[in-house]
């Protein structure tokens, strides 16, 4: 319901919606005590006035509020909401110097997929795109772990999603894709 708050033009204006009455409130106490009253204050330094109080209290019900709706779009919380399911596709992945080894670049849309990555020989990137080119994730692969990096992805919807590396990773860097086709799934 409040995905178009979480990305795109959404964020953009949710982010000044938020921004813009604290710099308001800013500007107004600077310019108060620059300007209209430059005099030290006649409260007393150990009371807080209600003012504040309600500044204080409406700050933390705005943050904490905005970051309470948007743990539902965490990677972290979606990958353990989708591990509890057992229709998982894995998808294993190694980068070396310009390409990737992907096991299967063919997933069903609606089953989560597991993608778990290495890196041979440096730090590269493993971003996958939708095919109207927004980000959809991605995962920094680096030489050297015991495990894998991994995440796990629901596809939404078939289509031929792009893969690119957003690490440099050398004089060849650009040449780093590949892409993931997604079916429709069998209902």
């Amino acid at each position: 319901m409040l995905d178009f708050l979480f990305s795109g033009w959404g964020a953009f204006w949710m982010t000044l919606f938020m921004l813009l009455p604290f710099a308001a409130v800013f500007y107004y106490i600077v310019r108060r005590k620059s300007v209209v009253d430059p005099s030290p204050a006649a409260a007393a330094r150990a009371q807080i006035s209600r003012v504040e109080v309600g500044w204080i209290g409406l700050v933390l019900l705005v943050f904490v509020g905005v970051n309470l709706a948007s743990l539902k779009y965490m990677p972290t919380l979606r990958t353990a909401h989708a591990n509890t399911r057992t229709d998982i596709q894995n998808v294993d992945l190694t980068a070396t110097s310009w390409a990737f080894d992907i096991s299967s670049r063919r997933v069903e849309a609606g089953r989560p997929v597991r993608f778990s990555g290495r890196s041979n020989d440096t730090m590269h990137g493993f971003a996958i795109y939708h095919p109207d080119g927004r980000m959809l994730f991605t995962m920094m692969l680096m030489p050297g772990l015991t495990k894998p990096t991994s995440l796990i992805h629901t596809f939404d919807e078939a289509g031929t999603y792009k893969v690119r590396c957003l690490e440099y990773c050398g004089i060849a860097h650009h040449t780093m894709r590949d892409e993931i086709v997604v079916v429709a799934g069998a209902k």
